[in-house]
């Protein structure tokens, strides 16, 4: 075979491969630990046995189409207990809640070399906005915590379509889990959903909502103790309106296996 014929035949397979790599759908990921794509854990389990440390939740996206001149990300996070109320422990920024600093997002988060890039190339700044966490929002028992972080205009960002981008990381620490002064609920089981992310341009008909999983309904889910989410109804008109609902419910862990179809179906109603 000709030298020339190798290399096209060499060219097609490499970009046969690259459009599989691709995600299926475009959306987000949230995972324990780190991003998706390098191994990220969906469920988190604490012994509550410490005032010390913390854990990591890794927000994602991956797109189906690059995109230019992207200057910032809008984040929705719906939190719900396995439980009527709210737990002490997992009330965050507002005055008078039991661990008021204990919930921080980290815009440019330092990870593990792998897969996953900084959409913003660590030059990107963000936090929680005033009123960053709403308890009740989504009905009784919840709550939602908002964040944004942007670049400078000057410093406009492309994104590909085949990078994991890691968008942001939510920082949960462990002050008041036990001793005097504790917060109770640190064992109760929560969900965490990664209900709405916004890509925002300085041309607003350019910005692009996600509001799915890039890699199934479960991978824009985490749990805390063994948790399980369920019957999720997630319509979103924009980052900061959505109307989302979902049962979490407790669930004794098991060893583990392959999820069932129907295991599938049962997170949407």
């Amino acid at each position: 075979m000709r030298r020339s014929s190798i290399v096209a035949v060499v060219l097609t397979i490499t970009l046969a491969s690259s459009a599989l790599a691709a995600p299926t759908l475009p959306g987000t990921n949230i995972r324990w630990d780190n991003c998706f794509a390098d191994g990220g854990v969906m469920n988190k389990a604490f012994a509550c046995d410490t005032n010390t440390g913390s854990d990591l939740a890794v927000l994602s996206l991956q797109l189906d189409t690059g995109m230019d001149h992207v200057s910032g990300v809008e984040i929705r996070i719906s939190i719900k207990p396995a439980a009527a109320e709210l737990p002490a422990w997992w009330q965050f920024k507002n005055s008078g809640s039991c661990r008021t600093s204990s919930l921080s997002f980290l815009a440019s988060p330092i990870l593990p070399d792998g897969n996953c890039v900084d959409w913003g190339q660590g030059i990107e700044v963000g936090g929680f906005p005033s009123t960053g966490y709403h308890l009740g929002e989504d009905g009784s028992g919840g709550a939602v915590a908002y964040m944004v972080a942007a670049v400078p205009q000057s410093t406009l960002m492309t994104l590909d379509p085949i990078t994991e981008y890691v968008v942001g990381t939510l920082r949960l620490d462990h002050v008041k889990t036990v001793g005097a002064g504790a917060c109770g609920g640190c064992d109760t089981p929560v969900c965490i959903l990664f209900s709405a992310l916004d890509v925002t341009t300085p041309v607003f008909a350019n910005d692009r909502l996600f509001t799915q999983g890039a890699n199934g309904v479960s991978s824009q889910i985490i749990h805390w103790q063994s948790a399980q989410l369920s019957n999720l109804v997630n319509n979103c008109t924009g980052t900061f309106a959505c109307s989302t609902h979902f049962d979490c419910l407790a669930v004794t862990p098991t060893a583990a296996r392959r999820n069932t179809w129907g295991e599938v179906k049962s997170l949407y109603r």
